[in-house]
């Protein structure tokens, strides 16, 4: 089974579609591509997720089946146009949130979960519950209340746990025997869904778990009634009552969360931890291993606790304490389990720079020439993980900028530790692997998407097929670094610019704040960049401290000073400067969420490099932010008010005491977010109209936090590009 990128249809080829269109009616290039990949554990087949083209909404569950011929062959498991019998797709409440969350805006299957030895699927669909037997090629739905959210299978495949209603309740598969194992005793309180900040936040979006043996579940007891509740209305529609949200704002109460044991007669046990001092619960983890395990974590993120849990008493017993005097950092994939039970957890070493490695048992297994991102995989005798080079790292051995790899690292001798790179090629690399068989996406700057091969025992056996639209743009990204912190940095000019053409206007187009790499080896992360490169621009992407991948000194050098990665785009801006033809008299700055708040600064606070903002959906009170993203960052704000003043917009010195001349911004944002809800713009407008600042702000209704529609996603980049030219004194 070959790959292929979708070509545009006769339609679309006849009437040239601009990239705008493109861009918004894909998806980002993300639908149609393969995702949410599981192996099966007899290495007889591959499951996941895919859209029928590069512009169909829709997921259907799909399977690779290796067995069948040389190559594999692929199947439709599931199809939600045939389940649905041609019915629209309703989505409850609790589903868009799940949703929201994660940043899902496709449609049909968009999750499932498999039993022990994927041959039953289950997925929700329009808030329905349908299993799928992965062999047989059926598909079936089961009859429950509603509206369903994130079922699971037991280990044995015999049942199938799921959230409705707030209650945790479980059926057979073959759809008898439902029944509430866990209901709330009040509005507010739900069984077997992760709150707010553990899905916003903490990436975790479960909220229970099976136990190996499928007799018993985990299952999180959420009390949201202590968050203070926001309303969000939506002004277009004023005969709409506003949607009350419980958004736990820095300094203020989260939710009160609990762990219970809980059997198939509904019998519970509490789970019982100091609660009081470790009120974050950031992972659990269930397996064969070991006992289930939990990570706890304390409100500051300055320390956290490995703890097992005695199904039998809810008892717990810490394993170990890990401290750090700025933040501790949590990590897919750990803590786990080996199959001989010791544990694996990845750790921040001191010293110069510091060190992300990979520790299993007492033993580090990696040192500084590599920094661990996540584990991927644990096996009997190694750990699959994903990681980019390191300060360390040896000649010959560092990746160029923006390459993510997958490396094997061998546990089970006591000699040196083997770690080999299992990507062989230069880019971005993530994988999915049970036993011998590997499934490793592969993505490049030349090419467009992603390649998705199939590795038995490291020998490629198959592909699974993109069905993804090619770009009418090719990304031409150059990857470099700059200034003295050898900030990360992709650069794009004009195809057809020469150097008879004098130097460019420039646009800064960073996000800026952790987590949100934007400088990677992988050609489409850079093609809107490339559309504004194409207007006339000379475009550069900074990725300045507070990015993951090369130290934990690099990341953590933002705490209580988010405003360093305005000096670190300032940085890179001059360097470049002096290798590419940037005309530093035009310089503007595009941004959304950490983005547009990094926009809104770079105008206030240094108009004389800065000369206009596009500030979309922009974080400009920090008081106003969720507790574990705000205070991992800059502590508690009834504790350090001066270090929220100081990184505030609101009571910038720009606004406050006006530095001239003032730049114009374009301030951008959905009125149904409820991520960074609207005050934080609201609240900047009246704050420089009060202060006579110049800016225009564009109100996006029934867009929340995404802009997953697609006139709204085409409209906003032409917008920007003409607010853009005008601000800059350039022609149309």
């Amino acid at each position: 089974m070959t790959s292929r990128q979708e070509q545009p249809s006769p339609q679309e080829q006849s009437s040239p579609v601009s990239f705008p269109r493109q861009y918004a009616r894909t998806q980002r290039f993300t639908l149609g591509a393969p995702r949410g990949f599981t192996v099966a554990p007899d290495g007889g087949r591959v499951v996941f997720l895919r859209s029928g083209s590069g512009t169909d909404r829709s997921h259907g569950l799909w399977v690779l089946d290796l067995e069948a011929r040389e190559g594999g062959a692929e199947r439709l498991a599931a199809d939600p146009a045939a389940l649905l019998a041609g019915a629209a797709e309703e989505l409850s409440p609790e589903e868009r949130a799940r949703r929201e969350r994660s940043r899902e805006g496709s449609a049909g299957i968009v999750g499932y979960a498999v039993d022990g030895a994927v041959e039953l699927a289950a997925f929700a669909l329009s808030g329905r519950l349908f299993t799928a037997e992965l062999r047989a090629g059926t598909t079936r739905e089961l009859p429950v209340p509603g509206p369903v959210v994130d079922p699971r299978p037991s280990p044995d495949g015999r049942l199938v746990a799921y959230a409705a209603g707030g209650a945790l309740r479980v059926t057979g598969a073959n759809g008898s025997g439902d029944r509430a194992l866990a209901e709330p005793e009040a509005e507010g309180v739900t069984y077997g869904l992760a709150e707010f900040v553990a899905s916003e936040e903490m990436s975790r979006s479960r909220g229970f778990w099976w136990a190996p043996s499928s007799d018993r579940l985990l299952v999180e007891r959420a009390d949201a009634r202590p968050v203070r509740r926001w309303w969000i209305a939506d002004p277009a529609h004023p005969d709409r009552e506003p949607q009350a949200v419980a958004y736990p704002a820095a300094g203020t109460p989260n939710a009160e969360v609990g762990l219970f044991v809980v059997d198939l007669s509904g019998r519970r046990t509490e789970v019982v931890w100091d609660r009081e001092a470790f009120p974050y619960l950031a992972r659990v983890h269930w397996a064969a291993g070991g006992p289930p395990l939990l990570l706890v974590q304390a409100r500051d993120q300055r320390t956290q606790a490995y703890l097992t849990v005695d199904p039998e008493s809810g008892a717990t017993r810490t394993v170990r304490v890990d401290e750090d005097p700025v933040w501790l950092e949590l990590f897919t994939g750990v803590p786990a389990w080996t199959p001989d039970g010791r544990l694996v957890r990845v750790e921040d070493q001191a010293g110069e720079g510091g060190a992300r490695v990979l520790v299993v048992g007492d033993r580090a297994l990696t040192d500084a020439r590599l920094q661990v991102r996540a584990v991927l995989d644990v096996g009997a005798e190694d750990v699959l993980i994903s990681a980019s080079a390191g300060e360390a790292a040896e000649a010959g051995e560092t990746s160029a900028v923006g390459e993510i790899h997958v490396y094997r690292v061998g546990y089970a001798t006591a000699g040196e530790p083997v770690v080999e790179r299992v990507s062989d090629t230069a880019g971005v690399h993530g994988a999915v692997r049970s036993g011998a068989l590997t499934v490793l996406s592969s993505a490049g700057t030349d090419t467009p998407g992603s390649v998705t091969r199939v590795l038995r025992d490291g020998k490629r056996i198959a592909e699974i097929a993109s069905y993804a639209q090619r770009p009418v743009l090719s990304a031409g990204v150059r990857l470099t670094e700059a200034g003295a912190w050898r900030i990360p940095c992709a650069v794009l000019l004009p195809s057809g610019w020469t150097e008879g053409d004098g130097p460019l206007p420039v646009l800064m187009d960073p996000y800026g704040g952790p987590h949100g790499q934007r400088v990677l080896a992988a050609h489409n992360p850079h093609l809107t960049s490339r559309w504004f490169a194409e207007q006339g621009f000379a475009v550069v992407v900074a990725d300045g401290r507070g990015m993951p991948g090369r130290s934990p000194a690099w990341e953590k050098a933002i705490s209580r000073d988010l405003t360093l990665s305005l000096d670190d785009q300032i940085e890179a801006l001059h360097d470049l400067a002096g290798r590419f033809p940037l005309d530093l008299g035009r310089v503007a700055i595009r941004g959304w969420s950490f983005g547009g708040y990094l926009a809104a600064l770079a105008a206030l606070r240094r108009p004389d490099v800065f000369h206009a903002a596009v500030v979309g959906a922009p974080v400009t009170d920090w008081r106003l932010y969720d507790t574990h993203y705000t205070e991992r960052y800059l502590g508690h704000p009834d504790e350090e008010p001066e270090v929220y003043a100081a990184n505030s917009l609101l009571s910038d010195a720009g606004l406050t005491e006006p530095r001239e001349p003032a730049r114009p911004m374009m301030v951008v944002h959905g009125l149904a977010d409820d991520n960074v809800v609207m005050a934080h713009t609201l609240r900047l407008s009246s704050a420089l109209l009060a202060a006579g600042r110049p800016h225009e702000v564009l109100p996006l209704s029934g867009v929340t936090h995404m802009t997953p529609q697609e006139q709204v996603a085409e409209n906003l980049l032409l917008l920007q590009v003409d607010f853009l030219r005008r601000s800059l004194g350039l022609g149309r």
